[in-house]
């Protein structure tokens, strides 16, 4: 739908669940809520209309039920304190939705109510890097990409944390009415119209994932060796068990196959000492096993959205701040 030309008043729906978060069911409400003739019009409901739990904020009182999701024209789901699967109601009402045409769109741990509804799979899709792994195990056919700022995929939109939340909003209105609009509301929310340094989340990975089945000492093991070229079956052997076997098991614990975990692991190590040492980029590369210079710049900037210069300048730039605030 192109509301540049319709001229309709777009309706979004905003579905909170039990313990939404205060700060992510704001951002839909204040970009989309507070816009006095502005092109949307908004709604918050909930499976049970009443008083309803939000984490970080008080009670919300909630007039509008599940029923109003048939005429939403954009679903948002929010973020809510425990991900998981929500009620069957709401799962069959969000694939509903959906089925209709309606556009649906999660920020942070909403990302877990549209895949229990179905709605991401086969699809890329980004939460709060926090719960990635969990996502990931829990819905397989859900392609999880945690360094993503936010991912498009058209009819289905997925966001990270609380700030990508509002990159994600913006750009809903960017696709709907064009960049001078979008533009114009991110001055008013005082906030920038693109996310500077790049699309994607500056994160701290959870590289050591919970303790399970005896693999912590291969964790470990292998966090004190990034440096050197690892390979699935030097792990295997390090742990003693079949190539088949430590894949499985990968999968278990992290979400992900073992060279994945292994590149994610050194590019957290890299961006750790591009934040806090004076090393080279050849010196990082070498220390974080990330082949050449070229290969590293290369990987970094594919999977953490900048190159490592510009990185390195944003962290400075914060430390500089930082220490100015001490004086």
């Amino acid at each position: 739908m192109d509301d540049r030309t319709s001229g309709a008043v777009h309706h979004v729906v905003v579905v909170a669940l039990e313990n939404v978060l205060a700060l992510d069911i704001g951002i839909p409400m204040q970009v989309f809520g507070s816009w006095p003739g502005g092109p949307y019009s908004l709604t918050v409901c909930t499976e049970r209309p009443g008083v309803l739990a939000m984490h970080g904020g008080p009670a919300l009182s909630v007039t509008d039920g599940l029923d109003c999701l048939a005429s939403a024209d954009t679903v948002v789901v929010p973020g809510y304190l425990e991900p998981g699967a929500p009620s069957a109601a709401v799962t069959a009402a969000l694939a509903d939705a959906s089925a209709r045409g309606s556009r649906m769109v999660s920020i942070c741990t909403g990302a877990f109510a549209l895949a229990a509804a179905g709605l991401l799979d086969g699809r890329r899709a980004t939460t709060h890097w926090r719960y990635a792994a969990a996502l990931a195990r829990q819905y397989p056919r859900v392609l999880v990409r945690p360094e993503e700022l936010y991912i498009d995929e058209d009819r289905v939109l997925t966001s990270g944390g609380v700030l990508a939340g509002m990159d994600l909003c913006l750009h809903l209105i960017r696709r709907d009415h064009g960049a001078r609009l979008a533009n114009q509301r991110a001055r008013l929310l005082v906030t920038a119209p693109h996310r500077t340094g790049g699309q994607a989340q500056f994160i701290d990975l959870p590289v050591l994932p919970a303790r399970s089945d005896g693999l912590a000492q291969l964790y470990d093991w292998a966090l004190r060796n990034l440096h050197l070229p690892l390979t699935v079956d030097q792990l295997a052997r390090q742990a003693n068990l079949s190539r088949r076997t430590l894949i499985r098991r990968f999968h278990t614990d992290t979400g992900m196959p073992p060279m994945r975990w292994l590149l994610d692991a050194r590019l957290a190590l890299a961006r750790e000492l591009l934040e806090t040492d004076d090393l080279t980029v050849e010196a990082v590369a070498r220390r974080c096993g990330l082949g050449t210079p070229a290969n590293f710049r290369t990987l970094f900037k594919a999977h953490v959205g900048v190159p490592p210069s510009v990185y390195r300048t944003t962290f400075a730039s914060l430390s500089r701040a930082a220490g100015s605030d001490d004086v």
